[in-house]
């Protein structure tokens, strides 16, 4: 307050905030004797105002009394309440350097000991003691043990953080609007530096943290991996004991898991989001995939290719990868395609694009295309149309050799089957929100996760409506099984029959009679 005046005469264009910066540097610098002065100042001047304050508490005890928010007298205090209180505020002047943190450490000891010396309260064998520990006290004790503090996700978000440490005067709702004009005023080379800066604090939050996880107990280790989601550390190769007896199992786990082949838009999308992540922060996650697909929109055939030729390379690798399990699993042959279907799954990708993923949209779009096309054009995917129905003769002949060599056990899909309605009201309401993409932005498990919380914001009026779509669809599909079941081929018939009927009883057919009755028991049962 002494220098303020002084400095702001000097600097009148700066803010109280940049004053009180650059005094708070000037006192840092002063010597310890220019600052005991100071000290002892601001002491005499406490003293002082504490001796006032309660000369005016004794003169204007009326004053003291309105200021309370409240005329509901304060509840009497238990015997206990009053002697805590009273020995709380003795012990605190006694031993000023007492913190929580001693006394968690001593409660985990006291925990360990008892659970050593009575084994037989636990509930389960070898299950961790639960904690007793509030959130609070809990992150209290793992700052104090050195756990590290986490890191920002992104460089946009340490831009944010470094920016807003010199924001405390700007009001909280405009902070983010202002730090996403100035990042977009950097120039790209400052947006890499930053980039660079995060993925370090990265590297070294990890380092940090498994040191860590090193000096906690494995109970413990699991505990903070599941509360950092830590899954990327535990794929480097966490050394610490409790990541290196859950991976095997996890590797054998995931290894066998086939992916799901990506289409060349998605490849496209991903190569360019994370570049346009850092050129429009403002953008949710919804409307940077619009964004994208006119991107892929708008791109030539010859780039096109290029993605096109990436999503057959790795179609062709998945396929090698999980033709043996394929083979394994009884399927059906897949119905051959007409020219018109086999052209469509090829342009499919093009047309969603082009309508936003609007599915209605697009199969209307190809089949006017498709009609207008001449002859010539047609020709190669007629040929192909060909190739495919022999494809499908030759599966089916051999089919029939083994008509019950199928796999039971695991679900098949059958041609023209109709598809399965949804069971009750919840799942029809899910169904519905799942289909229309509006939560497309969300991962699959919080996308559940906000399924169910919608259905219970939703009224029991709008809830018994669902119930009653999910019943008249389950009508629907009766009847339309029992027309489909009608037309389809005998060995359809029975591999449905086999499939829907109880696996023991079948087994008992196959082990007793043979094959070939097995078939034709089933298919007398049906017609």
């Amino acid at each position: 307050m002494e220098k303020r005046a002084k400095y702001a005469k000097l600097h009148p264009e700066m803010s109280n905030l940049d004053l009180t910066k650059i005094l708070s540097k000037k006192y840092k610098e002063l010597p310890e004797k220019k600052k005991m002065k100071y000290i002892q100042d601001f002491q005499r001047e406490k003293q002082d105002f504490e001796r006032n304050l309660a000369r005016f508490r004794e003169d204007h005890p009326d004053l003291i009394q309105n200021a309370k928010k409240s005329d509901v007298p304060e509840k009497p205090k238990t015997p206990q309440q009053l002697w805590y209180t009273h020995e709380k505020k003795i012990y605190l002047k006694v031993r000023p350097d007492v913190s929580s943190s001693a006394w968690v450490c001593t409660l985990e000891e006291m925990m360990r000991d008892y659970i050593q010396k009575h084994p037989e309260m636990n509930i389960e064998e070898g299950a961790p003691p639960r904690s007793t520990l509030t959130k609070a006290e809990r992150q209290l004790k793992d700052k104090f043990d050195g756990r590290p503090t986490k890191p920002p996700p992104n460089s946009y978000s340490l831009y944010c953080a470094e920016l807003m440490a010199n924001m405390k005067d700007v009001p909280s709702t405009e902070r983010m609007v202002l730090c996403s004009q100035q990042w977009k005023l950097l120039s790209q080379k400052e947006k890499d530096a930053y980039h660079k800066k995060c993925d370090q604090k990265k590297k070294d939050y990890e380092i940090e943290l498994l040191r860590f996880l090193e000096s906690l107990p494995e109970e413990e280790q699991q505990r903070v991996l599941g509360e950092e989601k830590m899954l990327g550390v535990n794929k480097k190769g966490a050394t610490s004991p409790a990541s290196k007896k859950s991976s095997p199992d996890a590797s054998k786990g995931g290894s066998e898991k086939p992916k799901r082949p990506v289409s060349a838009m998605f490849i496209f999308s991903e190569e360019k989001r994370k570049q346009l992540q850092e050129e429009r922060p403002e953008l949710s996650e919804s409307e940077l995939t619009r964004l994208l697909a006119r991107m892929w929109n708008d791109l030539s055939e010859k780039k096109k290719a290029k993605y096109k030729a990436r999503e057959a390379a790795m179609k062709a690798q998945t396929e090698k990868k999980h033709g043996s399990d394929k083979e394994d699993r009884g399927k059906l042959p897949e119905s051959p395609k007409t020219a018109e279907e086999i052209w469509q799954q090829s342009v499919i990708g093009d047309y969603l694009a082009r309508f936003k993923n609007d599915r209605g949209k697009a199969l209307k779009a190809m089949e006017a295309t498709w009609n207008n096309m001449e002859k010539k054009e047609k020709l190669m995917w007629i040929k192909k149309a060909a190739e495919d129905q022999k494809r499908y003769e030759r599966e089916l002949s051999e089919m029939r050799a083994s008509p019950c060599s199928t796999n039971a056990s695991k679900k098949m899909k059958f041609q023209g089957e109709p598809k399965k309605p949804p069971m009750n009201g919840y799942q029809k309401f899910s169904q519905e929100l799942l289909s229309n993409g509006e939560l497309n932005h969300l991962p699959l498990k919080e996308r559940m996760v906000e399924i169910g919380s919608r259905w219970q914001r939703i009224s029991q009026s709008q809830k018994e409506q669902y119930k009653k779509l999910a019943e008249e669809q389950q009508k629907q599909y009766k009847v339309h099984l029992d027309m489909w079941l009608k037309v389809s081929c005998w060995w359809e018939r029975a591999a449905y029959k086999e499939h829907t009927s109880s696996v023991s009883v079948l087994q008992v057919f196959v082990g007793g009679w043979g094959g070939r009755m097995c078939i034709r028991g089933i298919d007398n049962s049906i017609s």
